[in-house]
């Protein structure tokens, strides 16, 4: 009898166990490439269009974070904005460069949507948004672009900071017609106490921040004070994209490259 129950104990841990380990909720690492890459299908389908593939990597290489989601005015989640076809024809939103006159990099970018009748070789420049599931040719490979470019572990595998740093990449801090004149005082940097014992303490860079952020992207939107302790958060929240997570889950270097923010050396 109980070598009976052993056989069956032996089945079930054989057998039961993988298969619940390989259905699992675990999420799938990203490759570089797609690290950041948003799917915008507010109004696609509905319209008999292709979702949207929106690259953050080729992007965040042209232009800083500021410029798009303060200035232009990019909600800080997928299918926030709302954007339509119309808005983007108006000079708004992808509007605001995707016009054909807009130059980066002394090249104008291309133009978006329209609602004028197209040509067939016109309406091939859909497909350059409108790209899921497309084989479509870009401008930028991203193994040939990020190969002369610091390398890190996570995300991209891309060092970005150092990146800007280092001048490899020169992202734009201003759009004509969008960004004020009149910036923000840049505040220090500060180190914030680790909540576990043992860990070092996170020192946080507002320069670093800056550079990418200015200081309207996080206030007080992301973070309601501009004083130090009176935000509270745990890694909890950070890892469910609040505080620090509206971009660290996502777009910026992920909550696996720990020793980036917890950087203070522990000293016994």
């Amino acid at each position: 009898m109980n070598r009976k129950c052993f056989v069956i104990l032996a089945m079930i841990v054989l057998f039961c166990i993988p298969s619940q380990a390989q259905t699992g909720s675990k999420k799938k690492r990203p490759l570089p490439y797609e690290f950041g890459r948003v799917v915008l299908n507010n109004n696609a389908t509905k319209y008999e269009m292709t979702p949207v593939v929106f690259e953050h990597w080729i992007h965040r290489s042209k232009f800083t974070c500021r410029v798009c989601h303060v200035d232009v005015g990019f909600g800080m989640k997928a299918g926030a904005t709302g954007i339509r076809a119309a808005d983007i024809e108006r000079g708004y939103y992808c509007g605001a460069c995707h016009n054909g006159r807009t130059l980066n990099d002394g090249k104008p970018i291309f133009a978006a949507c329209s609602n004028k009748k197209l040509t067939y070789e016109e309406q091939k420049r859909c497909d350059r948004c409108h790209s899921q599931g497309k084989r479509v040719p870009s401008d930028f490979d991203f193994f040939a672009f990020t190969a002369p470019l610091p390398k890190e572990r996570f995300g991209n595998g891309v060092d970005w900071e150092k990146s800007e740093e280092m001048g490899l990449i020169k992202p734009q801090t201003s759009l004509a017609g969008f960004t004020p004149k009149n910036p923000l005082v840049v505040q220090k940097d500060f180190d914030l106490n680790a909540k576990v014992e043992g860990m070092p303490d996170i020192i946080f860079s507002h320069k670093k921040h800056t550079v990418w952020n200015g200081c309207e992207l996080c206030h007080p939107e992301i973070f309601m004070g501009v004083k130090k302790g009176n935000s509270h958060y745990s890694m909890v929240d950070i890892s469910e994209g609040k505080s620090c997570g509206a971009c660290h889950v996502t777009v910026a270097f992920p909550l696996a490259d720990c020793q980036r923010c917890h950087a203070k050396p522990v000293h016994p």
